[in-house]
């Protein structure tokens, strides 16, 4: 079964790479780089795709539960969850192979696990590199653009608390906030700065613009800008540097946060005077589409006037309107508006 699962894939790849050298891909539109990971990325991703086929997804590998954590502990391979969610987001929305990654099975010993996250992990043990690995799914799937790990180094997301205590793996530094009631000091990772991936500090370099988040703050913005050599092209790029802010807080991470903490923080790892505009939802969602929320103690975040006044003093410029989507009871950002705003920022 195994051999036939990557016979299959080999398939893939070469029919896909036949295929583009007969369309002979031209890439036109902006060079966007979008930085993050988990949901709040993927969903962004399906917005900026419809604006510019130059699309780069540098995304974060700390990640250490669920089904990713399962292949990174057995495999030793890092986690594909959400290159894969990137990769979906990114892929022609009416393609078959698009379904078929996000399949999850639902029993037996794969449950949880879903057939994106087997493709990859099938790719890296042909090819024996994460990256290769990626890139492969990416060519299966005819992206729009590409989806880059930020760095090849197997690394471990860690916190420190106010209280002194240290927290390592992503998946538990949330859980541990709450038990121990103390909010997250700051965040490492280990090793210490590894290095990042040759074509994420390219893509960064030829930016027209740099989007970072939205997504978990802690555990899936911040670690990318703890890579080494992240932090330093994003200072350097001439790209208009765009924060979408959360919407929601996220138990754990954010409790109480304001749109200005979240700039403070990120700051604090990005450095002073990178951020240049804010994008940030100042509608109230629906109490119906907030309840399940609520019930996690998660607070809409909202501009306020100290949010307006601190980025007035720093020189960020806030873009604040309704930027809600509800889908199925998930409150998202609408995707093609903050993907029409970021053309307009480019063009002005």
């Amino acid at each position: 079964m195994l051999l036939k699962f990557i016979a299959i894939c080999r398939i893939l790849v070469i029919g896909n790479r036949k295929e583009k050298q007969m369309n002979g891909a031209h890439k036109v539109g902006p060079k966007i780089v979008v930085i993050g990971g988990g949901t709040g990325l993927s969903v962004i991703l399906r917005g900026i795709k419809r604006i510019t086929d130059n699309l780069t997804a540098i995304v974060t590998v700390a990640d250490d539960g669920g089904g990713s954590g399962v292949l990174r502990e057995d495999l030793g391979m890092l986690p594909p969850g959400d290159i894969r969610s990137c990769i979906s987001a990114m892929a022609n929305e009416e393609d078959i192979m698009t379904e078929v990654l996000k399949y999850r099975f639902t029993e037996g010993r794969l449950e949880g696990q879903s057939f994106g996250n087997l493709l990859i992990a099938a790719l890296n043990g042909i090819y024996g590199n994460f990256e290769e690995a990626v890139a492969k799914t990416s060519e299966i799937l005819r992206i729009k653009g590409q989806v880059l790990p930020v760095t090849g180094s197997d690394v471990h997301l860690c916190a420190e608390l106010e209280n002194g205590a240290i927290v390592c793996g992503e998946s538990r530094i949330p859980t541990e906030v709450i038990r121990q009631s103390s909010p997250i000091y700051r965040v490492y990772l280990k090793p210490d700065k590894p290095s990042a991936t040759d074509m994420a500090l390219q893509a960064i370099r030829k930016a027209d613009l740099i989007l970072i988040g939205p997504g978990s703050l802690f555990t899936s913005i911040i670690p990318n800008f703890l890579v080494d050599g992240i932090s330093r092209e994003v200072k350097a790029s001439m790209a208009r540097k765009i924060l979408v802010c959360n919407m929601m807080t996220q138990p754990g991470e954010t409790d109480r946060y304001s749109v200005w903490d979240h700039v403070a923080r990120i700051s604090e790892y990005l450095g002073d005077n990178m951020i240049e505009y804010v994008i940030a939802n100042n509608k109230m969602v629906d109490a119906e589409a907030l309840k399940p929320y609520k019930e996690d103690r998660a607070e809409q975040i909202i501009p306020n006037d100290r949010d307006r006044r601190l980025l007035r003093e720093k020189g960020i410029t806030l873009i604040e309107n309704n930027f809600v989507d509800v889908q199925k009871g998930y409150i998202r950002h609408d995707a093609d508006r903050i993907a029409n705003i970021s053309h307009g920022l480019i063009c002005d």
